[in-house]
């Protein structure tokens, strides 16, 4: 079975990567630039560049693929929901003109709602195009990931994480690795067919106040959090220099989900994940805040 993978140099793609080689499989990796990948895995996989806007490019380098990891590429620009519309393009131009049979699709928590959650939005987007197609495709429904404290480290060692969502509020964290390990699951099993949602949930809902306690005693660092005001997390973000739309996909994700909102997957065994935020924290965090 030839496997394709995207973005195998993201949070999660390259760990997906590293789990097919070790069952044997030699993955055909899709990204703009080969050369990033780690030496150490270039020898074990067949590298393709591939811009995934481009549905060209992304068509000729899926020809003979029997099951793809896709993931929708981050984007930066002034409409985020245009180019999540165009990569859905790309991997619906694939599977169609190769007939790939399997996808398995990283999505989030929040696109269970299809409208009205900010960047989710081009998620969903993409997941109903899937849909449509009649193929075997599985939807990763994941929580919010560990890796996203990784853009606040000014604000990590400063002492003091802001927000916008209640601080009491929880939600379902994970890490990266452990929603690599589902997809590989996904990709190599053939016990599953038609249309799937498989939540990735993490070990446990949590909620901003907890994090901080976590992050404080594993790190050895006193981490706050407080919550802030639309426009002042607006203000912020285009001081970063986002632009007025990504400002505004990047808000939605949080303003989307914040009143009434359920996971339409509730926490099961299948839902739940082993890697605690505490070991992550500790493992990884805590190294790179401790970098100058």
């Amino acid at each position: 079975m030839q496997i394709a993978v995207t973005t195998p140099t993201g949070n999660v793609g390259r760990h997906v990567v590293a789990a097919l080689v070790r069952a044997g499989v030699r993955p055909r990796v899709l990204l703009r630039d080969p050369g990033r990948l780690d030496p150490g895995i270039k020898d074990e996989v067949d590298a393709v560049p591939v811009d995934q806007y481009d549905a060209d490019t992304v068509a000729a380098a899926t020809r003979g693929v029997d099951a793809l990891f896709w993931v929708d590429p981050t984007t930066g620009g002034e409409d985020p929901l245009a180019d999540y519309a165009r990569a859905t393009d790309s991997v619906v131009r694939a599977v169609t003109e190769n007939r790939i049979g399997r996808v398995v699709f990283q999505s989030s928590v929040g696109a269970e709602k299809r409208k009205g959650a900010g960047e989710i939005d081009g998620l969903a987007r993409t997941e109903t195009a899937l849909d449509d197609l009649g193929i075997d495709v599985t939807h990763l429904r994941c929580g919010y990931f560990f890796t996203n404290l990784e853009l606040q480290l000014a604000a990590l060692r400063a002492g003091t994480l802001q927000v916008i969502l209640p601080l009491d509020q929880p939600m379902a964290w994970v890490a990266p690795r452990d929603i690599a390990e589902v997809a590989t699951g996904r990709l190599l099993s053939p016990a599953w067919s038609g249309r799937r949602v498989q939540a990735v949930h993490g070990p446990a809902d949590l909620t901003w106040s907890e994090v901080a306690d976590i992050l404080t005693a594993a790190t050895g660092r006193p981490i706050g959090v407080e919550r802030i005001t639309d426009d002042a997390m607006r203000a912020q973000l285009h001081q970063a220099g986002m632009t007025d739309g990504l400002v505004e996909a990047v808000l939605g994700m949080s303003t989307g989900l914040r009143e009434d909102f359920v996971p339409e997957q509730r926490r099961t065994v299948g839902s739940t994940t082993p890697t605690t935020l505490a070991a992550w924290a500790y493992g990884h965090l805590r190294h790179r805040l401790a970098d100058a």
